[in-house]
């Protein structure tokens, strides 16, 4: 390899498929790949993922084990269970920074026993747009100077055992209409409204020490035309410059439709990195989806044939390549143990806010409202109803589509308590026609995601989470 390819090669984060790592992901590790990010694919279990990253380690010393894990609603260990641990707008309502930096520790030691030297967490977007379709439950609420400590508190929790903080999406994801990982999403904002909103949480995890900064695959127009991604305003300018961050910048996955959508879906995506790179990123994220390595193959190319023509300086690219590999340094030492929701518990229950008096009249009918969860969150165990079950003998359970409505009306009329369940229902027009439609039966209402609007005044409990702990703190205070 020329200095160019290693170089290239250490910029790139790919994913994978497979519990194991293949062959072919082995080798490029061994001859200098400069990490992975691992998804809920990779997953069976906390021993199987320490086994997994000791098998990239024994490859080669200070590979970058990069994972996708918020807690809440976005989990890759407990994508089988949910997470033990509430999202960041269940952390934000409970409005404890301290409590918020415990829960964060506890998900770093974890992730530090499983081998894992990143966490591309926590989200520093503020939950803004009534219609956002993919932050809500990620974001640690709507009011930067409120949501802002508890950025900096998580940083400070995550990193406390040597796992290296994201604070992400750059400049903050919350006010767009358009999910990145299917469009290309323009901010409805001035540089004067991002300076005053959404880049507060990001200045507060940087004063935090946050080791690595995510870019969105956002257009601000006031810095031109190209997402930040791609865009030396963005993360040269105004990332470096104003808000004076020395870490290492991550780009989200180049290969969602924000950005190959935009640039072209093969040729493009060795175009956008070097784009990327060229504006200041210095991490390439690659392979949400199934990844294949000849993708890896055209990224290289086109790196080195942009450092050959001149186009992207090879200082650069060496500068990218040193601040990925130190996200690669090995946590602190620790074992991996059975998993303890009780800390998590504690925060979901302090969480939780209630309307009026939802008090069960008797075994209740409890109905878990389906709807599609976000692409980032992906589908995993949602739903009250196991965990009522568990907790009030007599409890029946319906999983329920928003279409269901005659179902879900025969069955409520036989009960003399229902609990409806829902997920963002303020986003989902049939949900809330079933909610209408069942305003001729008594009900109490638990929301597991964004509150949204007020909807009446009957009793309702709301989660901020659609984790595992607050699915089970909800439960807890019916039962």
């Amino acid at each position: 390899m020329t200095s160019a390819e290693k170089l290239a090669e250490a910029v790139l984060l790919p994913g994978f498929a497979g519990t194991t790592a293949p062959d072919w992901l082995r080798r490029r590790v061994a001859d200098g790949l400069g990490g992975v990010v691992l998804f809920g694919r990779n997953v069976v279990d906390d021993e199987q993922v320490a086994a997994l990253t000791a098998q990239l380690r024994g490859e080669r010393d200070g590979v970058v084990v990069g994972i996708d894990e918020e807690g809440g609603d976005v989990t890759r260990l407990d994508v089988g269970t949910g997470s033990f641990v509430p999202g960041p707008l269940a952390l934000g309502a409970a409005d404890d920074p301290e409590l918020t930096t415990a829960v964060a520790a506890a998900l770093g030691e974890r992730l530090a026993a499983c081998g894992v030297t990143l966490n591309l967490a926590p989200c520093a977007d503020l939950t803004l747009a009534a219609e956002d379709p993919i932050i809500g439950v990620r974001a640690f609420g709507s009011d930067p100077a409120k949501a802002s400590p508890h950025v900096a508190a998580y940083v400070t929790g995550l990193q406390k055992y040597g796992v290296a903080a994201c604070a992400k999406h750059f400049p903050g994801h919350g006010a767009a209409t358009e999910d990145s990982h299917v469009a290309l999403p323009v901010l409805p904002r001035t540089v004067e409204e991002l300076r005053e909103i959404e880049l507060v949480p990001f200045a507060a995890a940087i004063r935090a020490g946050v080791r690595s900064v995510m870019s969105g695959h956002l257009v601000v127009r006031a810095w031109g035309e190209e997402p930040a991604t791609l865009n030396r305003v963005a993360l040269t300018d105004v990332l470096r410059g104003e808000l004076g961050f020395t870490g290492a910048v991550i780009t989200d996955a180049l290969e969602m439709g924000a950005v190959s959508g935009a640039y072209g879906k093969h040729d493009g995506l060795g175009r956008s990195a070097v784009r990327a790179l060229a504006a200041g990123a210095d991490a390439l994220c690659l392979g949400g989806a199934a990844f294949e390595p000849e993708h890896l193959d055209a990224c290289v190319s086109a790196i080195v044939a942009a450092v050959a023509a001149g186009e992207l300086p090879l200082e650069r690219l060496a500068e990218a390549a040193a601040r990925t590999a130190a996200l690669g340094t090995d946590p602190a030492p620790a074992s991996v143990g059975p998993v303890d929701r009780r800390l998590g518990l504690e925060a979901a229950r302090k969480a939780l806010r209630v309307q009026g008096s939802p008090r069960l009249a008797g075994p209740p009918l409890v109905v878990d409202v389906q709807t599609e969860p976000t692409i980032a969150a992906g589908p995993m165990p949602w739903g009250l109803g196991a965990h009522l079950a568990e907790l009030v003998p007599g409890t029946r359970t319906l999983t329920a589509t928003p279409d269901d409505v005659a179902e879900v009306l025969a069955a409520a009329r036989e009960v003399r308590s229902v609990v409806v369940v829902t997920r963002e229902a303020h986003r989902h027009p049939r949900v809330r026609e079933l909610l209408a439609a069942l305003s001729t039966v008594d009900f109490i209402r638990v929301e597991t995601g964004v509150p949204g609007p007020p909807d009446g005044d009957g009793p309702r409990i709301d989660t901020f989470s659609g984790s595992y702990v607050s699915l089970r703190a909800a439960a807890e205070y019916l039962a």
